[in-house]
């Protein structure tokens, strides 16, 4: 993760600071900004890469995206999010959306603990969740690494358009356990990520929709990955999940507006 005021940076990004800094500029849509009291921390759902910015910072985000001008933030800040995706350059003033207001947990001291899943789940193993797994280890390895995050958004956006009915809390929880069961046998990294886009995909193939969410808590800053009913209920979920605030977003709630 990549956390900055002010960043110094190399050299040459001093010098492109200093002599061809755009005037304009704009978030593009695949970056999304999440801003909790103490830190505004910035996805990058095409390349995968977390930026944090502390309050200053996060000041002068706040004041470019009202106006689409990099006059309002430092040169260097400003050469800085260009130069890792995270602002590009625009011939006009573009405003963007402000970032999605996140409140922050109380203080733990270090003493919360903050899970982000169930125990192993048991149960047999179920020949339609390893395909689906491997379908999702597939996607994030075909293509470059760097690019991994975004084939599997674009995956997951294809998948629930197939759906037809939204799922009961008890069938997507079925598929999430079935996943799980399953990801203990896998060769290969299965955490939160993994688990939820395979049980979107599984689902998908039911013609079943639900919504996967991508998430972010404070205190310290982590990231999750997760699925809800249409409804809105978290998916064999701990209580702790509700502490994450959606940043991106997949599913069911988009279909019902053609």
């Amino acid at each position: 993760m990549n956390a900055s005021l002010h960043p110094r940076g190399s050299p040459r990004l001093r010098r492109q600071a200093v002599t061809d800094t755009p005037r304009y500029a704009t978030a593009p849509g695949h970056v999304r900004a999440v801003a909790f009291p103490h830190v505004l921390v910035l996805i990058n759902y095409r390349t995968g890469s977390v930026q944090c910015l502390l309050p200053k910072s996060a000041a002068h985000w706040h004041e470019a995206a009202r106006s689409g001008r990099l006059t309002a933030m430092p040169r260097l800040l400003a050469a800085h999010l260009l130069h890792i995706g995270a602002l590009y350059p625009t011939p006009a003033p573009v405003p963007w959306a402000a970032p999605v207001s996140a409140l922050a947990p109380a203080a733990s001291w270090g003493s919360a603990e903050h899970p982000a899943g169930l125990a192993k789940a048991t149960g047999r193993f179920s020949t339609a969740a390893a395909t689906a797994l491997v379908a999702t280890s597939f996607i994030q390895r075909a293509g470059p690494r760097a690019r991994a995050m975004n084939r599997l958004v674009s995956a997951l956006r294809t998948s629930a358009a197939f759906a037809r009915r939204p799922a009961s809390l008890a069938e997507a929880a079925d598929a999430v356990l079935a996943i799980r069961r399953t990801a203990w046998h896998a060769p290969v990294r299965t955490a939160c990520l993994e688990e939820s886009a395979a049980a979107a995909f599984l689902l998908a193939t039911r013609r079943l929709s639900i919504v996967w969410c991508h998430g972010i808590a404070a205190d310290p800053v982590r990231l999750h990955a997760w699925v809800q009913t249409v409804d809105g209920d978290t998916v064999a979920e701990p209580p702790s999940t509700l502490a994450y605030t959606p940043a991106l977003t997949i599913g069911a709630r988009h279909q019902h507006h053609p």
